[in-house]
């Protein structure tokens, strides 16, 4: 399946990044980088067997608006472990939600605020389980 989506990984776990046209994907998957993250595709995402990889002619692409398409360093794939959903109505204290396409576990983000790629690095800590979270996307 291929969707429209970002997918940045750390440590070999992938986020996809969804959300509507100018929501902010492109420019969330550059502050990642900053935080650690690695660059798996930008704009489509291949996604088969739970991985996600970039279509061969967008490989190592990212759209960086005010400058272009950039050719930065990549990952062939990662083991998707979070979805993020940008835009929307964002809950204080969200229930657990899943991805209805991947079924990977959700969480709705604004993407504008200096600490959502903080907030992205903590959900997926939370997902991986290296974060316990008494209330919220993640509490049992």
């Amino acid at each position: 399946m291929q969707v429209h989506a970002s997918c940045v990984a750390r440590d070999g776990a992938g986020v996809l990044l969804v959300g509507p046209s100018g929501s902010g994907k492109s420019d969330l998957a550059l502050r990642m980088l900053d935080r650690g993250f690695a660059l798996v595709a930008d704009d489509r995402v291949e996604i088969e067997g739970g991985m996600a990889r970039a279509p061969a002619a967008l490989a190592g692409l990212l759209e960086v608006r005010g400058l272009g398409i950039l050719r930065l360093p990549h990952l062939a794939e990662a083991r998707l472990a979070l979805a993020v959903e940008l835009g929307g109505e964002v809950a204080r204290l969200p229930a657990p939600g899943r991805h209805v396409a991947t079924g990977l576990p959700l969480i709705r983000l604004d993407p504008a605020p200096a600490s959502a790629a903080q907030r992205v690095a903590l959900a997926l800590d939370c997902a991986l389980g290296r974060l316990a979270q008494p209330a919220g996307a993640f509490a049992a």
